[in-house]
């Protein structure tokens, strides 16, 4: 017997107890395709079906081992194969959960998350993940026309869509004229009520820029997604409507979560 087989009796006790799992599929050992990729074949296809539809989560890894009479390790290659494709989301302590289709992300003159998110009946929500003051480099001081020295806010955000995230970003903002922005967002998830608070009542996108990177390990840990997925970093400044800026932020998207659109 193999590493990879198991007695008959735990093939039928897994097929009761992951059940879902295109019952009639069998595993053709032999025929030179690795056990994984063809347990990472055949879930595919079962997501595909529509049998576990987007934001299901799978079987544990010990129910379908048993369904395919495979040992855990190699369920675990399947399922770490289709997260890196995009296809499935691993969330520790909970899971493995079916990707959404792609968050449609327009970039314009305004440029709301929340809109966007509502805009595609899912739920918006972000969390502070830190907030300091410094002294603006000359980037930022640049960015935002402050004098040399001028002090600025920093903040570290992410945000999601239906509980996944979507982006997180590091953003700048003048510490003189929004000094209570990381109170705010904090309770409210929303520069806009930020911005507001500062007398602002509405802002414009005034630059943006998008390139591309390779996930580090803290793009992985923020965005759920693994070292070495495809991000979208898009660096913007905002600014209220007299022209003046408000914000610097820096944001990487996870780019199987989204599709960037430009226009007006």
């Amino acid at each position: 017997m193999t590493a990879d087989e198991a007695p008959t009796g735990a093939v039928q006790a897994g097929a009761v107890q992951a059940g879902a799992v295109q019952s009639g599929a069998v595993l053709a050992r032999g025929r030179g395709v690795a056990m994984w990729r063809q347990v990472a074949e055949i879930v595919e296809g079962t997501i595909a079906s529509g049998e576990w539809p987007a934001g299901s989560r799978l079987p544990t890894e010990a129910e379908l081992a048993l369904r395919f009479a495979v040992n855990r390790h190699t369920v675990r290659q399947a399922l770490r194969d289709l997260a890196e494709r995009g296809l499935v989301r691993a969330v520790q302590g909970s899971g493995t959960y079916v990707e959404r289709a792609p968050l449609t992300y327009p970039i314009g003159t305004r440029t709301r998350f929340s809109d966007i998110v509502v805009a595609q009946a899912r739920e918006p929500s972000g969390d502070l993940l830190g907030a300091w003051r410094e002294t603006a480099g000359p980037g930022i001081a640049e960015a935002l026309r402050l004098d040399p020295g001028a002090e600025i806010v920093r903040l570290e955000t992410v945000r999601r869509a239906d509980g996944v995230p979507i982006s997180w970003a590091a953003s700048a903002v003048p510490a003189e004229r929004f000094p209570d922005v990381a109170e705010i967002y904090r309770a409210t998830a929303s520069f806009t009520a930020a911005f507001r608070a500062g007398g602002v009542e509405d802002y414009v996108r005034a630059e943006t820029r998008i390139g591309a990177r390779i996930a580090d390990e803290v793009d992985a840990a923020r965005l759920e997604i693994a070292i070495g997925r495809p991000v979208i970093e898009i660096d913007c400044v905002n600014a209220d409507l007299a022209g003046r800026p408000i914000q610097w932020a820096r944001a990487r998207f996870a780019g199987d979560r989204v599709r960037v659109t430009v226009g007006a």
